[in-house]
């Protein structure tokens, strides 16, 4: 047990240092911590590495070789920023290790879930039977939002897309963004 507190330590301390130092640093990573990134490649090893030895070395290659994201001036990807109460929190979530696809495999994630739905609900003013879920990044969000409104627009026609399937359906009119790009000038 005082081996797993001293690992739990040492990467909670190796963490608050790197988001303590991460305004100080550039945002994008500098070609020599790229180049350190080789060290990562090397033969599967024939027995098991020292757990602290595994730590250490994702710190010391990975962490210079970071996109800055949480340091306040990264304007790049949308990125959850790292406040210490959700750092925390993610700590603890890892070490519960639960899978949430069932309120019976994770009744403390469930009620979680349904809070923060209400609270969104609340938040956006919606009614109180609206309900929603939680899905792993926004490309999957997009995907279910597209996928809720083909259902709806389909019901509105009469078409039932989960039991008819889509095959005869009424046709929708979808409406998309397209990139324009312009050609490059040859010389």
């Amino acid at each position: 047990m005082g081996e797993m507190r001293e690992l739990l330590r040492m990467a909670a301390e190796r963490g608050a240092r790197y988001v303590e130092g991460v305004r100080e640093r550039r945002v994008s990573p500098g070609a020599e911590a790229l180049a350190g990134l080789a060290r990562f490649r090397e033969k599967l090893p024939e027995g098991p590495t020292e757990a602290r030895c595994v730590v250490e070395m994702l710190d010391d290659v990975g962490s210079p070789a970071t996109v800055a994201s949480t340091g306040g001036r990264y304007f790049g990807f949308v990125i959850g920023g790292t406040l210490p109460a959700a750092m925390a929190a993610n700590w603890l979530a890892s070490a519960w290790d639960q899978n949430v696809a069932l309120r019976v495999m994770s009744p403390v994630a469930a009620e979680l879930e349904d809070v923060v739905l209400g609270w969104i609900c609340d938040a956006l003013r919606l009614p109180a039977e609206c309900d929603g879920g939680f899905v792993t990044c926004a490309t999957a969000a997009n995907f279910c939002g597209l996928a809720a409104a083909r259902t709806s627009l389909l019901a509105r026609e009469g078409w039932d897309v989960e039991s008819d399937g889509m095959f005869g359906a009424p046709p929708i009119e979808v409406i998309v963004a397209r990139s324009i790009t312009r050609p490059c000038k040859r010389r």
